[in-house]
């Protein structure tokens, strides 16, 4: 009998890492997302404003910078989306994500789905209870294993209308689904309807033994298990049949760190992908 998974760790880490962009980061914030604050709680808060250098290492504020670009663009696509008609949004493998508790105005009209697997889900949901943090009237919550269970069925159970365009993120999922089940996300995504935009993040082939983050992740026994080159995304998903595939590049990313007065800098080494069915 499998062994029963527990709730992501690296999840948790990304929502800390949110939260430090918060407390410690210039003004304006890239990531506007004062919910993450209360999901850490009061005694992270007080760590981290008591040791802020730690936060701005080199290696920390390079983390921070790719995971509050990621989040931004993928919702500053989804307002472009929600603008042209799209009603429908899904945070595949949607972690601690706090969109839909801190959804702006423009998103009122939308169905959010956050599908992620049912134990991680249990545990977001328990600390967005225990901060006071009200689920909106138009989230859904679909719990379902990426790598075991096909999305389709499940997430159809909880109202997601297969023949209507959606917009869908996987930010920081990929690499630690398998081959086949990356390629099953892929595949799912292009059987809905044109006009469905999907945004996600992936992990670069490296050579020799895994370090930084991918070594960090693999302590944790949450380990990459699957890297791409852009160029392998883009012939995969053109054979599939996506419309477009394009990829955010160092200058695109570099008009959100505009004059800046923190250690956040544009990430070197884009792995952000847009493809549209």
């Amino acid at each position: 009998m499998p062994e029963e998974r527990s709730a992501s760790r690296t999840a948790e880490g990304v929502a800390l890492i949110r939260a430090v962009h918060q407390l410690i980061d210039a003004p304006p914030p890239i990531l506007d997302d004062p919910i993450s604050l209360l999901l850490v709680g009061p005694q992270r808060i007080e760590a981290i404003r008591r040791n802020p250098a730690r936060s701005n290492a080199p290696a920390a504020a390079a983390l921070r910078s790719h995971i509050v670009l990621r989040s931004r663009y993928a919702e500053d696509r989804l307002r472009e989306a929600v603008a042209r008609g799209v009603g429908q949004s899904v945070a595949l493998g949607a972690g601690l994500d706090t969109f839909a508790y801190r959804q702006p105005g423009w998103a009122s009209t939308l169905r959010i789905f956050e599908v992620d697997h049912p134990a991680s889900q249990a545990a977001k949901r328990a600390w967005l209870a225990e901060a006071g943090v009200t689920v909106p009237s138009n989230v859904s919550f679909v719990a379902l294993d990426l790598e075991a269970d096909p999305i389709g069925p499940g997430i159809a159970a909880a109202g997601f209308e297969a023949a209507r365009p959606a917009f869908i993120s996987c930010l920081g999922v990929l690499a630690y689904l398998t081959p086949a089940a990356v390629d099953a996300v892929f595949a799912w995504v292009v059987s809905l309807p044109r006009g469905t935009e999907f945004v996600f993040t992936f992990a670069r082939p490296v050579s020799g033994p895994e370090r930084g983050t991918a070594a960090r992740a693999a302590e944790l026994d949450e380990p990459w298990q699957t890297r791409l080159e852009p160029d392998e995304i883009r012939r995969r998903l053109t054979e599939l049949g996506y419309a477009s595939v394009a990829f955010v590049e160092p200058a695109e990313a570099a008009a959100y760190f505009a004059g800046r007065l923190d250690a956040l800098r544009p990430p070197s080494r884009m792995s952000i992908a847009r493809a549209v069915v």
